[in-house]
């Protein structure tokens, strides 16, 4: 039972590293103060979420859903479409890259405005000054 159990973890071990970086970028937005380690948990929880959703479009022995042709033109239409994998979740992984790059951009951007106005990264003085 224990080893079945462990050889079903060691399996998975793309899922289980998605869930630490998950939950090790969900801490850094959730305790720290700095709002550049804030963009930073985002971006790793962001890369945790990419790293999931490219686990899951993943099949062994599969290849790339590419129709071959045959001689003059001719496509072989007898073609097994259990042997090939999904493109969809990395096509779309590719796509939250792009908005990810994008959102850490802007995000250091407002943080680079908010410094220059309140003088300081850190949430609970910025807070602070605002109260003032």
């Amino acid at each position: 039972m224990m080893e079945e159990t462990l050889t079903f973890i060691i399996a998975k071990y793309n899922y289980w590293a998605a869930l630490v970086l998950l939950l090790i970028g969900l801490f850094a937005m959730i305790s720290k103060n700095n709002l550049v380690k804030k963009v930073i948990g985002m971006s790793i929880f962001q890369s945790a979420i990419i790293l999931f959703y490219v686990s899951m479009g993943e099949k062994r022995g599969s290849t790339i859903p590419v129709l071959l042709e045959h001689g003059h033109g001719q496509v072989d239409h007898a073609i097994d479409v259990a042997a090939y994998a999904n493109p969809l979740p990395h096509v779309l992984m590719l796509t939250a890259i792009v908005v990810g790059v994008s959102t850490l951009g802007v995000a250091l951007a407002i943080i680079q405005k908010i410094h220059r106005v309140h003088g300081t990264i850190e949430e609970d003085e910025i807070l602070e000054s605002i109260k003032e």
